[in-house]
């Protein structure tokens, strides 16, 4: 019986509110006591059963909850005859139940858009080579299906054959279609727009980047802020002291009409839900936006911060290196660059993917041993050969001669903003190269913003020479900037930040950079949507767009102050309503009740306006 009332208690105010109109209507039209009456003890009956049944659930965990005054308020309007007002305050506690739920239904429709997006179906390639359309239950990763122009990818995987334009808004949120073609990443949920597409499945389900990323939203928006979990104490203890003090009021003024009305009044229902819906809201935004934001205690630290400290590679610059400059020191120039590119196929680093771009069509030898040097380069043998490639460090500790012809290039090439990979064959330069990357659109402009947002410090720390760092911070505008370091040394630099009380933010790519990520207090991660990216980070910029960090920020600060404004809004009612009663002829409970339902649908609808929140 419980459960089917809780489960109708939507159906139970509306009808509630049909008999308390009836009740007025037969008063004001027929003169009719007994009816009017009878009316609004049914209404008050039905109206109180719901909330009486939640309040004494609360009670067997040892909680005193604003149900518990709502229905001591209804008794006791009994037992003085007061039926008007027990009907009228249980039909309004119901009806901003309802409200609140539905409002708080909207502001949670981030996720429900995410949801929707994903595919119910795939068509999957069967022994014989045909293609069948199969529940996304029955594809398993390996498997091979068909993308049709205007489909959602059903999996994160890799294309196979064809090409084609996929929209990744709901990944990124960027708008513009990416090409696709042979070898390149496809995600679940995203939409091919034009062309054809066989993909091999890496990832389904719930282990897809789509899948992660609603998973992600779900635990931030059901997570608390140190100020909820402040505001959940606060109202366990709160609770109690209304009925204590509304019980002395009786005491002393003998007046019961006055104590129900301090019960009703008091209760701190604006208070409970307005920081919550906040958070809920801001989420949403922030995840439609392409956004991730994990959880109201990132919102509340993020908004706090003074300190932006930036990777370079990947994060104020595009991540994209290529050649710009080489000098040999050698006359077999064919063969050193075969060493050269057989080593650095060997890497996954950015400079070395530059190099073998540049070296397309060299001659691969077999690389017999490799020794990575952390921050410096590696060390390989080729046909018995010591292959030493990496930065002016790595030669220096390889004991390479650099005489100054050598020094000259090499301030030459820092100069110009490169990035250095020097070369060196059985301990002997052969040559040297320098790569550069371009800033990312837009960066300086943004950077000028966040200052505009109140950030007093933008740093930049990055592995690369100080000549390239230095020209890179000029241009910027940086406050300062430090090149040569290890992920050791970005961390050290970051506790340093932090022991000064400064509020230390680390923007970096996710995977490097993933020490800092995770000692700052708040890591951002640049990425795609990348797997290291949305574990290691607090926040995650699914595009690897430089402006969604501003909206970030903004979007951060638009939230606490309006957590901020929830609050004072439902302790101001609270204290208007309770100074009412005192000092004034006009209040009484059903219209304290209405002030009061008025103040939680305030909360609410103040609260959903982060759902449309654009950053000016």
């Amino acid at each position: 019986m419980k459960k089917v009332i809780l489960k109708q208690k939507n159906q139970i105010a509306f009808i509630s509110g049909i008999l308390i109109a009836l009740a007025f209507i037969s008063k004001l039209l027929f003169k009719n006591e007994l009816v009017f009456n009878g009316l609004l003890i049914i209404a008050a009956f039905l109206g109180v059963s719901p909330i009486a049944i939640q309040g004494f659930q609360a009670l067997k965990v040892k909680l005193v909850s604003i149900d518990i005054l709502v229905t001591i308020a209804v008794l006791g309007a009994f037992v003085i005859k007061n039926y008007e007002e027990a009907a009228i305050v249980t039909f309004l506690f119901l009806f901003g139940a309802y409200l609140e739920q539905r409002t708080l239904n909207q502001t949670r429709s981030a996720i429900k858009e995410l949801t929707e997006m994903a595919p119910d179906t795939a068509l999957k390639q069967t022994e014989a080579g045909e293609f069948e359309e199969v529940d996304l239950d029955e594809v398993d990763a390996g498997d091979i299906l068909l993308v049709k122009t205007g489909a959602k990818i059903p999996v994160d995987g890799r294309v196979l054959t064809g090409e084609g334009h996929v929209n990744e808004a709901m990944i990124t949120g960027e708008s513009v279609p990416v090409s696709k073609k042979k070898g390149f990443k496809v995600y679940a949920g995203t939409i091919l727009e034009n062309g054809t597409l066989q993909i091999v499945a890496d990832r389904v389900g719930e282990d897809t980047t789509f899948g992660r990323i609603i998973e992600l939203v779900e635990e931030a928006q059901d997570s608390k802020s140190q100020v909820e979990r402040f505001i959940d104490k606060f109202s366990k203890y709160y609770t109690p002291a209304v009925l204590l003090f509304a019980f002395v009021v009786w005491i002393f003024s003998k007046d019961i009409d006055l104590s129900i009305t301090i019960l009703v009044l008091g209760c701190p229902g604006a208070l409970v839900i307005g920081v919550p819906v906040s958070n809920v809201a801001g989420i949403g935004n922030g995840a439609r936006k392409g956004v991730l934001l994990k959880g109201s205690e990132v919102i509340h630290s993020f908004s706090k911060v003074d300190t932006i400290v930036f990777d370079k590679t990947g994060t104020l610059t595009i991540g994209n290196p290529k050649l710009a400059d080489i000098k040999f020191y050698t006359k077999d120039e064919t063969e050193v660059l075969n060493y050269l590119a057989s080593v650095e196929k060997e890497s996954d680093h950015p400079l070395a993917k530059a190099i073998i771009e540049y070296l397309e069509g060299a001659r691969f030898y077999t690389v017999e041993q490799t020794n990575v040097v952390k921050g410096g380069g590696i060390i390989a043998y080729v046909n018995g050969r010591r292959i030493a490639v990496g930065n002016l460090e790595l030669m220096r500790q390889e004991n390479i001669p650099l005489d100054e012809h050598i020094i000259k290039d090499i301030c030459q090439f820092e100069d110009k903003g490169n990035s250095l990979v020097l070369t060196a064959i059985d301990g002997q330069l052969k040559v040297l190269m320098g790569i550069r990357d371009k800033i990312r659109p837009d960066v300086k402009e943004n950077l000028q913003k966040l200052k505009t947002l109140g950030v007093k410090n933008l740093i930049m720390l990055s592995g690369d020479n100080q000549g390239t760092v230095d020209l890179v911070a000029r241009e910027l505008g940086l406050t300062k900037a430090y090149g040569n370091m290890l992920p050791e040394d970005k961390s050290a630099y970051i506790k340093k930040l932090q022991a000064k009380d400064q509020i230390v933010a680390f923007v970096g790519d996710g995977v490097n950079d993933s020490p800092s990520l995770a000692l700052a207090d708040i890591g951002i991660a640049m990425g795609n949507g990348t797997d290291v990216a949305i574990e290691t980070s607090d926040i995650v910029l699914m595009n690897s767009d430089f402006s969604r960090l501003v909206y970030a920020l903004g979007l951060a600060r638009a939230t606490v102050w309006n957590m901020r404004q929830n609050i004072i809004i439902a302790v101001g009612v609270v204290f208007v309503l309770l100074f009412s009663v005192f000092f004034s002829d006009w209040m009484n409970m059903s219209l304290g009740m209405l002030i009061h339902e008025g103040s939680i649908l305030a909360v609410i609808l103040n609260g959903m306006r982060l759902v449309r929140y654009k950053l000016r």
